[in-house]
């Protein structure tokens, strides 16, 4: 926990990043950058998609529409701090000559955006007041 709270400071104090190891290949950190651009397209699009099944769906049985809505735009939210969170590690391990971390987010969000599919499939097949 403690070094989650230090990485969140590192996130609003990128010139401390700077003062670890040496700076890596220019490539290489402009890599990450569109990376984590990458992952504000997947994260706004989620959020977008949060509020068309808000807005675009008013005879969808409300609990449906709400919890579609509510998945889509949590995942939008996490995605969005986990893009800034793992730019920073990257950063990181790349100025210190470390391994790039490995995370489990990409599948985590993989399998809730599929969850939620596979509801939009249900509701789609049964019907909208169903």
């Amino acid at each position: 926990m403690i070094e989650f709270v230090r990485n969140v400071r590192l996130w609003f104090a990128p010139e401390e990043i700077r003062q670890e190891g040496s700076t890596p290949d220019y490539r290489f950190s402009l890599a990450n950058e569109r990376t984590f651009l990458a992952w504000l397209r997947t994260a706004l699009a989620l959020i977008g998609g949060g509020f068309a099944v808000d807005q675009f769906l008013p005879d969808l049985r409300w609990a449906w529409r709400v919890g579609l809505a509510l998945a889509l735009l949590a995942a939008g939210v996490l995605c969005s701090l986990r893009a800034v969170n793992h730019w920073m590690r990257c950063e990181r391990a790349m100025r210190r000559g470390e391994d790039l971390p490995v995370s489990r987010f990409p599948a985590v969000l993989g399998l809730l955006v599929a969850v939620v599919a596979v509801a939009m499939v249900v509701v789609v097949t049964v019907g909208w007041e169903g």
